[in-house]
């Protein structure tokens, strides 16, 4: 795999950001990274730096006057998040003191760094890979535990290991196959006798496995949305506090309390939901609540989940959906859950249920790990979570590579072995691994991944 690219302005500039949130703290960091690191450090606070060791200074502005006082941190190049010289100033972290030390780094020839630039600097100076470097910002956006320690594995390189792992097999097999190819005269066939079949199915089972690994590390990353449908007074507004543990939603007796569109975003045993509390489904004549039940049916279609609510009623003797069923937009048995509400009221139905209809009362709690499991199910979660968060392009990339492999193994159980044919596929599975850890990526994708970055990273 080749190495990417170094673009040609990490290698003049100075670049400068806050490393901490805006708004007021305890501290705040004005980082900078480059060339000019050493000689801005000198300049605000008097001093050369020392590499690697904290040191209180105060920080001057070009006029002599003194923004503040804080700790100076220097490290240098190559020994350094970047790989160039970084700086970090650390003082109070008021906005206005932020923004004064920040004037004054950039009025010492550093400049504004882009959303993600250190990072972006931190892959092309090779501290850092491309999945890695994701996984950066995927610990910052964290929604959860798991999902927090899932990025932290990946920032690691769990995740990236996996990937070399497969593709040292893919780059083994092929110079395999290329010297059959290359030796087509030795006594020896290099392609008979099953070999290659039986290496490609080792990396086709290894790609499956990291598949299944990333479909977790998505879910942890990206978690599901779900959307609360049903007629007025089901009780959705009630289900979605019972779930939140909280008063989320106004709830009343009164059909069509709710009528826009209530978003609430939990954790559910590790995986990060955002539920969509919606208007009652019936007919309506008031143009608002029109409105909601409108943009009830628009959430049913895309949401990842939909939660079906019907309600028992007291004198129910038999279950029926089909009420619901027909007030719903089609969804796929796959993306529904049938939820029969306030089970409480009637218990006697509630045990006489069919089988995947999910009995909860919103009131009492019953039934609510039994519709958290019946989630994590219809999603494909584990309880353990993930070993990495992983992204959307990385399960594309993996789903590309077990397609050549796939074409391999065919190739190779057929009459006739085409080396030719076989060493094509294993350097596109090669190209796709390449592309998950940033050794084979345009600088389109780079731009766009490190564009989402926050400033200061």
């Amino acid at each position: 795999m080749q190495k990417p690219r170094k673009p040609e302005s990490l290698d003049s500039d100075t670049i400068a950001a806050p490393a901490t949130a805006a708004g007021q703290a305890g501290v705040g960091i004005i980082r900078v990274s480059g060339p000019l690191a050493r000689s801005i450090a000198a300049q605000i606070t008097g001093a050369e730096p020392q590499p690697r060791r904290i040191q209180l200074r105060d920080f001057v502005a070009a006029d002599g006057s003194i923004i503040d006082s804080g700790i100076v941190l220097f490290f240098q190049q190559p020994n350094s998040f970047t790989g160039e010289d970084v700086l970090e100033l650390q003082g109070h972290g008021g906005p206005v003191v932020m923004q004064m030390l920040l004037d004054a780094a950039l009025a010492l020839g550093a400049r504004l760094a882009r959303p993600g630039e250190f990072t972006e600097r931190a892959f092309s100076n090779g501290k850092l890979d491309l999945a890695q470097a994701e996984a950066v910002a995927d610990l910052i956006a964290s929604a959860s535990v798991a999902a927090a320690r899932g990025a932290s594995r990946s920032l690691a390189g769990e995740f990236s290991a996996s990937v070399h792992a497969i593709d040292a097999k893919v780059v083994e097999l092929r110079m395999f196959v290329e010297a059959a190819i290359d030796f087509p005269d030795d006594d020896i066939d290099l392609l008979a006798g099953g070999q290659v079949g039986e290496r490609v199915a080792d990396i086709l089972e290894a790609l499956n496995s990291l598949i299944s690994e990333c479909a977790q590390g998505l879910l942890l990353r990206d978690g599901v949305t779900l959307a609360l449908l049903g007629a007025p007074n089901v009780g959705k507004s009630s289900l979605l506090n019972a779930l939140a543990g909280e008063a989320r939603a106004i709830v009343t007796d009164i059909p069509g309390t709710t009528r826009d569109l209530v978003h609430v975003d939990l954790v559910l045993d590790g995986l990060p939901v955002a539920v969509v509390d919606t208007a009652g489904l019936r007919e309506a004549a008031d143009p608002i609540e029109l409105e909601g039940v409108r943009r009830a049916r628009r959430e049913a279609v895309n949401a990842d989940i939909v939660l079906g609510v019907e309600a028992l009623d007291p004198d129910q003797t038999e279950w029926s959906f089909e009420a619901l069923n027909a007030a719903l937009p089609a969804v796929e048995p796959s993306r529904l859950i049938q939820i029969a509400n306030k089970i409480d009221l009637n218990p006697d139905l509630a045990g006489r249920l069919p089988a995947g209809v999910v009995a909860v009362s919103a009131v009492t709690g019953q039934g609510l790990d039994g519709l958290i499991d019946a989630i994590k199910n219809a999603v494909g979660y584990a309880a353990e979570g993930g070993r990495f968060t992983a992204r959307k392009r990385h399960v594309a990339a993996l789903e590309a590579a077990l397609a050549a492999a796939d074409l391999c193994r065919t190739l190779a159980t057929g009459a006739a072995m085409a080396g030719e044919l076989i060493a094509e596929e294993l350097r596109r599975v090669h190209s796709a691994l390449g592309e998950i850890v940033g050794e084979m990526t345009s600088d389109d994708l780079l731009g766009e991944i490190f564009s989402r970055f926050c400033i200061g990273k």
